[in-house]
């Protein structure tokens, strides 16, 4: 007497091939197609029940991608973007229409800003650097240029209102709190080092913001003592 043959095993999806670190194009097309394969038996399988005669095929399978979302901003220009505050940017308009700002002072302010090395809040400007940028177009069409002793006047001005301060040799520390080129891990780096160096004081640079006599509203800021939130308070 003969033994029975082998029970004929059942047959599972065929597995799909694990990724390498490499990650090609043809990797990833391979996996694609397993995925499309086992969809399409699927599919089979569904509409065979449907129809007994099993007269129905699958014709193919459409894939639809989403947008990556790891696309970059399209902005203008090669230099990138900066992260403003938009409380900020709106006390800037609201101190140029009530003349409480010069004009001088928000032209450097700006320039500055733009101008920052990302992940620093520092731009490496000399006054100097900073006369001759503002005044590139204005040379071109012959129109009023600002001189070298307005720019040191808004510079000095603008340290007064804790925008800006000097860091020496040339460069400028930009107040990170109202506008940073770089993200929030830098930032707060960035913040920390300011600190550091005025002893975490809240009423030094960067946390205290002018100019003063201007209408605004100050954040309270908690540095770990115990303290009751007070919500937001308003200076003048």
């Amino acid at each position: 007497m003969t033994s029975d043959p082998p029970a004929r095993r059942r047959r599972g999806p065929r597995a799909v091939p694990a990724s390498t670190s490499g990650g090609s194009e043809a990797e990833y097309g391979d996996i694609l197609a397993v995925l499309g394969q086992q969809l399409g038996e699927k599919v089979a399988e569904v509409a065979a029940t449907a129809d007994p005669g099993g007269r129905r095929r699958l014709k193919g399978v459409h894939f639809e991608y989403a947008a990556d979302p790891k696309a970059v901003h399209d902005m203008a220009g090669g230099s990138g973007y900066s992260l403003a505050s938009n409380w900020f940017t709106q006390l800037l308009a609201q101190l140029a229409v009530a003349n409480s700002i010069t004009k001088s002072q928000l032209c450097v302010f700006l320039f500055v800003a733009g101008g920052q090395v990302p992940g620093t809040g520092v731009t490496p400007y000399t006054q100097q650097e900073i006369t001759d940028g503002l005044n590139r177009i204005a040379a071109q069409k012959g129109g009023k240029m600002i001189t070298r002793s307005t720019v040191n006047r808004a510079v000095q001005a603008l340290c007064g209102y804790n925008w800006v301060e000097k860091a020496g040799r040339g460069r400028i520390q930009l107040n990170v709190r109202l506008w940073f080129h770089g993200n929030s891990t830098a930032q707060h780096d960035v913040l920390a080092e300011i600190a550091g160096r005025h002893e975490h004081d809240v009423e030094a640079f960067p946390y205290a913001v002018g100019p003063q006599g201007a209408h605004q509203e100050e954040l309270d800021l908690d540095f770990g003592a115990a303290a009751e939130y007070r919500g937001r308070k308003r200076t003048g």
